[in-house]
């Protein structure tokens, strides 16, 4: 496989973290109560990755897996990444 294709199939989340797009189920803001509480079902089984670089969560990104990724940008600029 070339570079490029490999390129097209990963978002960059800023800081060096990249997560595969073809995996990623819903972009969402971390505001609402039902995130919430998903984010901390997922951090109870030991599938949240938290790719903010201490920065504040602006996005929850969920993939099939059913992992849950905090990420530093914002929802509106990881759909533009698509």
């Amino acid at each position: 496989m070339s570079s490029k294709k490999n390129s097209n199939r990963l978002i960059n989340l800023g800081f060096n973290n990249v997560v595969v797009k073809d995996k990623i189920i819903a972009v969402v803001t971390p505001e609402a109560a039902p995130t919430k509480r998903l984010k901390d079902e997922a951090k109870k089984n030991n599938k949240l990755v938290d790719a903010t670089s201490g920065r504040r969560t602006r996005a929850v990104i969920v993939t099939e897996s059913d992992h849950v990724i905090l990420a530093s940008v914002q929802p509106e600029t990881i759909a533009q990444r698509f």
